[in-house]
């Protein structure tokens, strides 16, 4: 039984008239052959699989990235300083407009500052994406904010609910 399980089978179909031993060696060549274009397709989806992944990784990272990536696409860095603490909305902006930067925070001035190091090629996108974003950033401090909003609409409904309660002491006599 032990020795059955470890054998390896294979059934083959034919339709034929008479099995003979012709037969029988073709159909075992063509197995062969088949395995053989089997064994060399996998093999070659193995090669295309390995030089994707190598072109992928040797390819130019875009958007946030560190400074050493940066600085290793081999092009000159120009930077602009950043105060604010809310630097995500940023990250929006410049990945909507393409732009290949790093951030390096300052901690040794009080609040901490932010330079954005990017590319001097984009110097024209970068300013047109700090518009942009400073835009967002005025309209984020003008609007109110959303527990305030619902707070006064809260007071507005219970003004409106409240009905004028007065004693009227007028006992139907009237001269």
């Amino acid at each position: 039984m032990q020795e059955e399980v470890n054998q390896k089978t294979i059934a083959l179909c034919t339709r034929c008239a008479k099995m003979t031993a012709d037969v029988l060696k073709g159909l075992m060549r063509k197995y062969l052959s088949d395995r053989e274009k089997h064994k060399q397709e996998v093999k070659h989806k193995k090669a295309e699989k390995a030089a994707q992944e190598k072109a992928e990784k040797n390819a130019p990272v875009r958007g946030k990235q560190t400074l050493k990536k940066l600085m290793d696409q081999g092009s000159q860095l120009t930077n602009i300083e950043v105060t604010d603490n809310n630097i995500k909305s940023f990250d929006k902006v410049a990945r909507k407009y393409g732009i290949d930067y790093s951030l390096r925070k300052d901690k040794s001035v009080e609040p901490p500052k932010y330079m954005v190091f990017f590319k001097a090629k984009d110097v024209d996108v970068m300013t047109k994406a700090f518009q942009e974003y400073s835009g967002v950033v005025l309209n984020k401090n003008k609007r109110v904010s959303i527990r305030k909003r619902l707070s006064l609409a809260k007071e507005k409904a219970a003004k409106q609910r409240e009905r004028e309660k007065t004693k009227q002491k007028d006992r139907g006599q009237s001269l």
